[in-house]
């Protein structure tokens, strides 16, 4: 199989960027084009090499993975490009930073390969990934909120629309959507893109966001 997906690897320890190298090139639809070692060196090596997928890390001295994450999306050069960011930690305020910064998804830094490679394919194919601790803890952070200040109202969003935006805020892919509502992928990518539209999101992301903000998740 040709290497159709392009990876750049940002950690600030060489020895994990080595690892994470060698399982990401140990797959067949995967290629490294780069690496670094701090955000700076992240925006300047995305602008290089044109990653499809940036695996990157959120603690980093110097600019942090969340600035260098808002860099690269910021960037219409890099329009094409996604974000999973790689950490250690489930703490709300980078989990929430990312987010808002751009990143497509999360994965833990104890994911074995075989959740990391798959990780990479999810974001690569434009769906949010979150692992399931780090969701949790969002969930639970948005429901901790005043209800006063959770938005309950979709203006124009049908009844599908609402159970698949229910959906991809529980961290489900395309495949279990189509099966849990009974409809084809096809359909679901339809809804998807319909909701993007709507509530004016950049992407699959930002729909989760929506989805906690309107009291959608957890309930």
């Amino acid at each position: 199989m040709t290497a159709s997906v392009r990876v750049l690897v940002v950690d600030d320890q060489a020895l994990l960027r080595h690892s994470l190298r060698l399982i990401v090139d140990g797959a067949d639809d995967l290629a490294v084009v780069g690496e670094a070692a701090t955000g700076e060196e992240a925006v300047v090596e995305a602008r290089t090499s044109r990653p499809d997928v940036v695996l990157m890390d959120l603690r980093m001295p110097g600019v942090d993975g969340i600035e260098a994450t808002r860099r690269i999306r910021a960037d219409p050069d890099l329009d094409g490009t996604r974000v999973l960011v790689l950490s250690m930690f489930e703490l709300d305020e980078y989990v929430s930073g990312a987010l808002r910064a751009g990143a497509s998804g999360f994965v833990l830094k104890d994911s074995g390969p075989a959740q990391l490679v798959d990780a990479i394919r999810r974001t690569h194919d434009g769906e949010s990934l979150f692992a399931p601790a780090i969701l949790a803890r969002i969930v639970g952070h948005y429901l901790d909120r005043p209800a006063a200040s959770i938005q309950r109202d979709l203006p124009a969003v049908t009844t599908r629309e609402t159970e698949v935006l229910t959906l991809v805020a529980r961290g489900l892919s395309n495949d279990e959507i189509a099966a849990e509502l009974t409809i084809s992928i096809k359909t679901v990518k339809t809804h998807i893109g319909s909701l993007l539209s709507k509530l004016g999101a950049r992407d699959r992301a930002q729909l989760v966001i929506a989805a906690y903000e309107h009291g959608l998740a957890g309930g």
